[in-house]
């Protein structure tokens, strides 16, 4: 993914969420130092779409910085002056898949390892699972406890998104074998991992409150890909219909 695409996922993301730290920025488009840095030199001073915030993540402005020509004076005479209403992002209905991520025994896991190095484990799996879902174009919609919460359909809209959550899920246990054999040898530990996925129409909005606003789908079909997750064997994919769905990709 070149830079430029980069920063127009970034801008959305920002749009989306208001917020957004430079751990998470790290982790979802593989940053290292210089290329972070020049992300917040055209974010903050370029575009002016978004300012530093305490040093750990960068807050959304929109066109805050961009100023608008002055009204003439008579205008401004006759407009009383109105505090400006916090603007919302409207939900809106998508068909999407949705792709559950999971680690199998992570609570044994976490009991076996110092929690220092259960959480390098994690966020390995994490980095791992985040280069393929950039790959096939997903959208990392909440890195869960000991997983990954992933849209295929919103925010970019593709028409074989079902196809695409299949493939980052195939590509997630190839790529996860790989960090095994590292894991293995250096921690003394394996990684199992399932995943369940749903397609179906959801609705995407904001949910929360205050600084702590998330844009989430909502409706059955995550739901679905939830219990579909729950069901499935260690190592495996379950999928509605997968009949169907596998004949596609064929």
């Amino acid at each position: 993914m070149d830079f430029f695409t980069v920063v127009d996922r970034v801008i959305e993301l920002l749009r989306s969420r208001g917020r957004v730290s430079y751990q998470a920025l790290r982790i979802q488009f593989n940053l290292d130092d210089e290329a972070l840095k020049a992300l917040k030199a055209e974010l903050i001073e370029v575009h002016q779409m978004a300012v530093d915030q305490a040093g750990t993540m960068l807050r959304w402005t929109g066109d805050e910085g961009i100023l608008p020509e002055p009204l003439p004076r008579v205008v401004e005479a006759q407009q009383p002056q109105q505090r400006a209403e916090p603007r919302t992002p409207e939900a809106e209905r998508r068909q999407l898949t949705v792709l559950y991520s999971d680690l199998v025994d992570s609570t044994p896991l976490a009991s076996q390892l110092d929690p220092e190095d259960y959480r390098e484990v994690v966020r390995a799996y994490q980095a791992t699972g985040t280069e393929v879902i950039q790959r096939l174009d997903g959208h990392i919609a909440r890195y869960l406890r000991d997983g990954l919460l992933v849209y295929f359909g919103y925010p970019w809209a593709h028409q074989d998104v079902a196809q695409r959550a299949v493939r980052t899920a195939l590509g997630i246990l190839e790529a996860v074998g790989t960090l095994n054999s590292r894991l293995t040898q250096e921690r003394k530990v394996h990684l199992v991992v399932r995943f369940g996925l749903h397609t179906g129409l959801v609705v995407v909005g904001a949910i929360g409150s205050g600084g702590r606003q998330e844009q989430l789908a909502l409706g059955e079909t995550p739901n679905i890909a939830a219990r579909l997750q729950g069901l499935s064997a260690p190592d495996t994919v379950v999928i509605q219909e997968a009949r169907a769905l596998l004949h596609e990709l064929s």
